[in-house]
């Protein structure tokens, strides 16, 4: 085993093919070939599934590709410790729902902590593709929320996928709304005040339960119903036609504009907001500070 073959591996994974990295890192495919095969023979596993539509990590590859970023990522601190003319390049990757909060903690780490040389990925996706996400170490850190509807559920889930629940705030939920809605201006909303407006939500694809849905009351029938695949279509539909959306009530005025603000609703539930991770891997140092800016923005957000 050498720290270039490790390195191979991650870069095939980065880059989704073996053609990719190979074109990527100018490298002959047969050598990321053969790497790939000592790796495997040395330790008797197979790292990756090769079909037709190309390769996929096997479950002993998941497991590999953990330890093995680990391997890296500490090669990478004794060149940074002992001066190393060629700095690291950090990498962090961040699965979430779709919270304005989580990009203002993102934002934070770039500005405060960022190297000369990073890879940062930022994915508002959906709650199954988060939890994937993590399983499979494309992301280090995922974010979504518990709440008495759903929690049964997602902890079945998250430990059949060998995930960790780890919570950040308990939330009361808001409505969000336009400034110059009709509901704007009442102190808390009730469910039948919102019943002539449309409810608009984050759509889940193939796994459209409602176990996954962002928004709390998803069984709640609905007259008017508008399904979003992204923020700023949800927040531009609220502008548009006086609709309404389910979260956590903390809007941030920079990234979503002034206009649209959060009332208070009329529930007994709860939203528990926290991050998720993989058993068999640790948080890189970019994923460890990231997790503490999201705690710094919480807490404004608490404060406002």
């Amino acid at each position: 085993m050498t720290l270039q073959q490790l390195q191979y591996v991650i870069a095939i994974v980065e880059h989704g093919s073996i053609s990719e990295t190979a074109k990527q890192l100018y490298v002959a495919q047969p050598t990321l070939s053969s790497a790939v095969r000592s790796l495997e023979e040395e330790f008797g596993i197979s790292i990756f599934h090769r079909s037709a539509r190309g390769i996929a990590l096997t479950e002993d590859g998941r497991e590999f590709l953990s330890y093995a970023r680990q391997v890296v990522e500490q090669a990478d601190l004794l060149h940074q410790h002992y001066g190393s003319a060629k700095r690291s390049r950090q990498h962090c990757s961040i699965s979430t729902q779709h919270y304005a909060f989580a990009v203002d903690a993102f934002v934070n780490l770039i500005q405060k902590y960022a190297p000369e040389s990073y890879s940062f990925t930022l994915r508002e996706t959906r709650t199954h593709e988060i939890m994937e996400d993590v399983r499979s170490l494309d992301s280090e850190i995922g974010l979504l929320y518990l709440s008495s509807f759903n929690e049964r559920v997602i902890r079945a889930m998250l430990e059949e996928y060998g995930l960790e629940f780890h919570t950040l705030i308990c939330a009361s939920p808001h409505v969000f709304l336009r400034a110059a809605h009709p509901l704007a201006q009442k102190e808390m909303v009730t469910t039948e005040d919102l019943e002539p407006y449309p409810f608009l939500c984050f759509e889940q694809g193939v796994y459209n339960s409602f176990y996954f849905s962002e928004e709390l009351l998803s069984t709640m029938p609905r007259e008017k119903c508008i399904r979003v695949s992204d923020r700023a279509t949800l927040f531009n539909l609220l502008r548009g036609v006086n609709g309404y959306t389910i979260s956590s009530g903390m809007v941030s005025a920079d990234l979503n504009g002034g206009d649209i603000i959060s009332v208070p609703l009329c529930t007994k539930e709860h939203m528990e907001i926290g991050w998720i991770s993989n058993t068999k891997s640790n948080l890189s140092p970019a994923a460890q500070l990231y997790l503490q800016e999201l705690q710094q923005v919480l807490r404004s957000y608490q404060e406002q």
